[in-house]
Formats: C-alpha cells, structure tokens, sequence
C-alpha cells in the first residue's frame, strides 16, 4: 500500500504579545539586529544571520520583523503575527531570536529602533546586520548617518551586490571607517562608526522572488 502524501501544516500566526515581546538581553552580550519585513522570511535570511554569529562573535542575533518598510509599498503586507510565526519556523536556531517588538513602540525607522534599544539596553554589545543590497541604498535611510554612530555595522555579501555595495555613497562616506574582514571578531567591541564587509555567502534568494513566484503558482526554495 502507498502511503498517502503528508501535507505540511500552514503556519499559524503567533498571539499578539508572543509575537511582540522585546528578548531579553544581559549586560556583555553581543547581539546582532538584522532586520526587515521578513516577507517572507527565507533560508538565506538564516545563513547570513549563522555567518554572522560566527564571524563576529554573536551571542544572539534577533530578527527584528518590521510593521512595514518606508521604501517599499507595504499596502499587501501581511500581519507583523503570521511574519513572525513564519521567521521562526525558518530560523529554528536556540540563538536567533524573532521580534515585532517595534510595532508595539510605534518605531517605523530603523533609527527609532537603534536610538531606543542602545538608549535602554547601555551593557549590551549590539551589531547592525544588512545585505550588501542595503549597504547600496543606506543613504536613502532615514539618519543613515546617526544609526551608523549609534552601532557597528556588519554588511553580509549578496549574489550581485557586492561592487555596487562597496561603491555606494554610504560605503565611500563611511569608508575610513571600515575594518579588515580578519578583525570582524572584533567588532561588536568597537566604538562605532565601525564597519566590515563579510564575503563567502552568495545565495540569490530573496523575499522579492520568492513572492513573485508564489503569485505565479510555481514553488519557491527555502534557501
């Protein structure tokens, strides 16, 4: 006898204080906040926060899920509880923790967010993770220069994105302020402004594609 096809369950969206609640932290920690809409979230999201909590060092890294991006039009965005349940169902690491902690504190910016958590949270050691593709367009953030004077920043290699990465405004601004790959383990204890660049993933994934192939009926990779 065959045995029948096992549907994989959807993903229910977590209660509103699950999904919201800011992580602990102790002094010392070294904590890296990658965030983004996590629409959805994805495999390459999980291996650029691993290589992350390897090469610098991390204690934790949270995925901060935001209530909707500036930049982008978040009118099909879906609610900050079923992003959340499904960044955890990703990640699925005991060090990557998952938070809409912002939609609670009304923080739209990543600013907002970096100001409040370095404001409250003075012993922790935090580290601004992003992708190359948001190095090329941090200057189109709002107080890109403040958040970069508020927090180390690791900038984690992209298929495609790394020239038009290092030659962006933001990178040529910040240039002298970039450290060698070698001494990333170094950089959650640096003063900022600090940055490094971090190479060896190239995964083409993105939320972008994933999306645009579920609208196309066809099945869209994990990782």
């Amino acid at each position: 006898m065959t045995a029948a096809p096992v549907r994989a369950r959807p993903i229910e969206p977590l209660s509103r204080r699950a999904a919201r609640r800011l992580p602990l932290a102790t002094p010392g920690l070294r904590v890296g906040l990658f965030g983004g809409s996590f629409n959805p979230a994805h495999g390459a999201h999980r291996a650029a926060s691993l290589l992350a909590l390897h090469r610098l060092r991390l204690d934790r890294v949270w995925w901060l899920v935001t209530p909707g991006n500036p930049l982008k039009n978040n009118a099909d965005l879906p609610s900050v509880e079923a992003r959340v349940a499904c960044a955890r169902a990703v990640a699925r690491h005991p060090r990557i923790d998952v938070t809409a902690f912002e939609a609670d504190y009304g923080l739209g910016y990543s600013y907002q967010t970096v100001r409040l958590l370095t404001a409250r949270m003075r012993e922790v050691r935090f580290v601004w993770i992003m992708g190359a593709d948001n190095l090329a367009r941090f200057d189109r953030w709002q107080r890109w220069r403040e958040i970069a004077d508020l927090v180390p920043i690791a900038v984690v290699d992209r298929m495609g994105d790394s020239l038009a990465a290092t030659a962006s405004r933001a990178a040529q601004a910040l240039g002298r302020y970039r450290i060698e790959e070698s001494d990333a383990p170094l950089l959650a204890n640096l003063s900022p402004p600090a940055w490094v660049f971090l190479h060896g993933l190239k995964s083409p994934v993105s939320s972008t594609q994933i999306r645009a192939l579920r609208q196309r009926g066809a099945p869209a990779a994990a990782a």
